[in-house]
């Protein structure tokens, strides 16, 4: 019911020719999604920009003139977020971009065609910053397979691909956020983390689909090793 006692209205599919079940709940879903529709008004690509908008509003992690790398960034919802809150049509900032996934062009953001698994990804993205970033954000996800055991290992690597990156390219007192799913987060990966950073947290951004097993992995204060010496 709606909040004044009206019955919400709600758009129903039917089950046509060539439309599975599983396809015509989806497509339910993303008709009766209030974010989907949100992101419409907005001009946002997709709904999953409020999850970063929401993460922001309360951790404070986007600021004018920033370095941000936007790993799985495609169709853009994250990378148009980013810009306009590090300013880079300011000239003020700079928003990196990778997916293996084409992403139309988004003012101000550098964008890298390129599974972030390849082995030249990482090089290709550090030459385009041009130097460190302040914060790294993954939003990475491999096609679901519908085995809960086998998609956590595949999201899970790439969580770690993208914090060892991170590891690589962040300043000192960085931030990263990437996307894991419900199931324990990998304790090699919450060890390394919490040596490097000061602050690690998962969180579950209200615009996160109930019924979704995803979280987010924020980590804060990024402290840099010092080489060992012999």
């Amino acid at each position: 019911m709606a909040r004044d006692g009206r019955r919400e209205l709600r758009t129903r599919v039917k089950t046509g020719k060539g439309r599975t079940v599983s396809s015509k709940r989806w497509l339910e879903r993303q008709l009766n999604d209030p974010y989907v529709a949100r992101a419409k008004r907005e001009g946002f690509r997709s709904r999953a920009a409020y999850k970063l908008v929401e993460i922001d509003d309360r951790h404070r992690l986007l600021k004018r003139g920033m370095r941000v790398v936007d790993l799985g960034a495609a169709p853009g919802g994250w990378s148009q977020v980013a810009a306009r809150r590090v300013g880079v049509r300011e000239g003020g900032g700079r928003v990196v971009a990778i997916d293996l996934l084409d992403m139309p062009a988004i003012p101000g953001v550098e964008f890298l065609q390129c599974d972030f698994l390849a082995a030249d990804a990482p090089a290709r993205l550090k030459q385009m910053l041009g130097g460190e970033a302040d914060i790294v954000l993954s939003d990475m996800a491999s096609n679901a397979t519908g085995h809960r055991k086998t998609d956590h290992l595949r999201i899970m690597a790439l969580a770690e691909a993208a914090a060892e990156f991170a590891g690589e390219v962040l300043a000192p007192g960085g931030a990263f956020l990437c996307k894991v799913l419900q199931g324990g987060t990998e304790r090699t990966l919450l060890a390394r983390l919490k040596v490097a950073f000061a602050t690690v947290r998962h969180l579950k951004p209200a615009s996160s689909r109930a019924d979704s097993a995803e979280l987010y992995l924020l980590a804060t204060g990024f402290r840099r090793s010092k080489p060992t010496t012999d």
